[in-house]
This record gives structure tokens, sequence and C-alpha cells, in this order.
């Protein structure tokens, strides 16, 4: 079946199979978070993306399969509510940024920061920090292989703005400036983003609008 990223609380993952990786896509919680199991094709190791909620899902969907990592994007407490849990059962590593870090139920293993790689299996992500929505956020991004960039943006970037900065001007403007110069002035249109809640979009759909994002300032 083809991916389009819609997916329910409640309802199945949806899962998009690439040449080095697998990509699960699962809604969780009560604030319809997306977290996002990544598995390498190589060797079967896991990587999961914000360990949001409802822990047995997210066992569920891990299987009996090995997750090495599990990534915070940022502090906020719907991102997170799982992570005890998750890392209590697999054993997996834990990595955030150092400026959320101490917001963290679970103290992170290691520390990532601008330009760092995050390796499972055979496959490397790329951390980038988007200062704004919180002063640690960060997106991974996986170069494709080949295949069209795969960014995980977190609450960073949806499809229509980037993240909330509670109309705090300052933060707007760092936010913007980071997704302009970091994401939209290096990756190509065809880059397809997966933001911590809601639908997918690609860069290509959401780059006419930037100069409407920054005008209305959110």
């Amino acid at each position: 079946m083809t991916y389009t990223g819609d997916v329910t609380v409640g309802g199945p993952a949806d899962v998009r199979e690439l040449p080095a990786l697998s990509i699960a896509k699962l809604a969780v919680g009560p604030f319809d978070n997306n977290a996002y199991l990544l598995r390498c094709a190589a060797t079967g190791e896991g990587l999961l993306i914000d360990a949001a909620a409802e822990p047995d899902r997210l066992l569920a969907l891990i299987g009996n399969d090995r997750l090495g990592t599990v990534v915070t994007t940022h502090q906020h407490g719907d991102h997170w509510q799982a992570l005890a849990q998750v890392v209590k059962v697999t054993g997996a590593q834990t990595v955030a940024h150092p400026l959320d870090a101490p917001e963290l139920p679970v103290q992170p293993d290691r520390l990532v920061r601008h330009g760092d790689t995050i390796t499972f299996g055979e496959v490397s992500l790329e951390v980038i920090h988007l200062r704004g929505h919180t002063p640690g956020s960060i997106a991974l991004l996986f170069d494709g292989g080949g295949d069209r960039p795969h960014l995980f943006t977190g609450d960073s970037l949806f499809p229509g703005g980037v993240g909330n900065t509670w109309k705090d001007p300052e933060r707007f403007t760092q936010l913007f400036t980071d997704v302009s110069e970091r994401l939209f002035d290096r990756l190509p249109d065809e880059t397809w983003f997966y933001p911590g809640h809601g639908k997918d979009s690609t860069l290509g759909a959401e780059r006419p609008a930037l100069p409407e994002w920054k005008a209305r300032g959110w």
C-alpha cells in the first residue's frame, strides 16, 4: 500500500519502505502526537523518534526487534510521556539536545548538537538544531540514500507554518530564520517532512508560503 502519513490515534501505523530503512508513523495520546519508528533494513536495529504517549502501543509497534535508540525532539511533556517505560523495557539509549535535556524525565545517555550524527545499524541521521519552539528543539535528516531526503521536524515545522512561539517576536524570528536557512535554503523541494503532530508535507509544497509566514509572525 502507498504511504500517505495520515494516521489517527487508536489506528494502525502507516509504514513507508525505503531501500535503507522503514519508517512507521503512529499517532498516540490525547494531543495526537506522532511517534516514528525507523528500522535499518540491513541490520533490523530500530530508532524511535519521540516516545510521546501510550507505551503499550509503542512497544507493540517495536515488537521483538532491537530498539537501540530513542531520540526526543524537544522538552515538551507531550513528546516524552512514554519515554521512561519504553526505555525500561527495551534498554534503548536516549538522545536529546543539551538545552532541553534538564526537562526530560530520563536524562539522555547522549547529548547531540547541530551537525552531529546519530547512527543505528547502517543508517545515519543528521541533527539539525532549530531554535525557537524550545531552546533545544532538533530535527533529524535522513539524506535518502538515493531516494528523496526525509526530515523529522518535531514541533518546529508543520504544513502551514513553523512551530508555536507563543507570540514572542524574538522566538519567532529565531525559529523562522533557522527553518529558512537550515531547511528550506539547503534542502530540495522533494524533501518529505514528518512533523510531531498531524499530516506530513514536502518542502516544495510549503516553500511558496514562506513570505506569508514571515509577514504574519507565526
